[in-house]
């Protein structure tokens, strides 16, 4: 999530301080991605450090506000034209579990699994559920007592559909997990049996059908 260019948006809108931007960018991601104040400020700092916005004032309670410059649209802009790059993709948390609990003796990785499952098929209910009271016109969440805009409203629709099909594609990942490691077992199983059946063909191709070492005395010659 790029906070920077979210701000940048924003402030492409009209000068703002520091809880504005806050305020203003969780009423349109429906507080998907919370931001605390502290957070802002240091991106604010690292923009106008990089020349991309500039202070704009305060205004008679102290509060700083901050503007975009023309390089900032400039980098907004070239934003919103670039793809996402998916050649470095973030880290997945879930993701990272599985790989190490298929890799750490012990752990029972179905129930890993099992307990993801549940946990999503739940937040997908929630989602769905939000985006009913969305369609309905119900206020979104961390939107406050202002009056939504209909550019705003659709933002938090299309966040909470990508969040949806988001959690479908997991369902569907972990169920090919499951099935994946159903077919590691039943491999595991039939290399096993295959290994004891060759030991035990081994051990009866050292002796002649119908004969059984006894050990005895040797004849001499007298």
């Amino acid at each position: 999530m790029s906070i920077r260019h979210g701000l940048l948006a924003l402030l492409d809108q009209g000068p703002r301080y520091g809880y504005q931007l806050r305020t203003d960018f969780e009423a349109r991601t429906g507080a998907t991605w919370p931001l605390n104040v502290g957070q802002v400020y240091t991106t604010l700092a690292r923009l106008e450090r990089d020349g991309l916005v500039e202070p704009a004032g305060e205004d008679d309670e102290g509060h700083q506000f901050y503007a975009v410059t023309e390089a900032g649209r400039a980098e907004l802009r070239a934003w919103f034209d670039t793809p996402v790059p998916r050649t470095n993709p973030p880290r997945d948390e879930l993701a990272i579990k599985l790989a190490m609990a298929v890799t750490v003796p012990g752990v029972d990785v179905s129930a890993v699994v099992q307990g993801q499952r549940r946990h999503s098929i739940k937040a997908l209910q929630d989602y769905t559920r939000l985006k009913g009271r969305a369609l309905a016109g119900e206020a979104r969440p961390g939107a406050g007592a202002a009056p939504a805009s209909a550019g705003s409203d659709l933002a938090w629709l299309l966040v909470l559909e990508q969040l949806i099909f988001q959690t479908e594609a997991e369902i569907r990942w972990l169920d090919h997990c499951e099935t994946r490691l159903a077919q590691q077992a039943e491999l595991q199983q039939a290399r096993a049996a295959e290994a004891t059946e060759a030991a035990e063909a081994g051990g009866a191709a050292g002796q002649e059908p119908g004969r059984t070492f006894r050990p005895g005395r040797r004849r001499t010659r007298s």
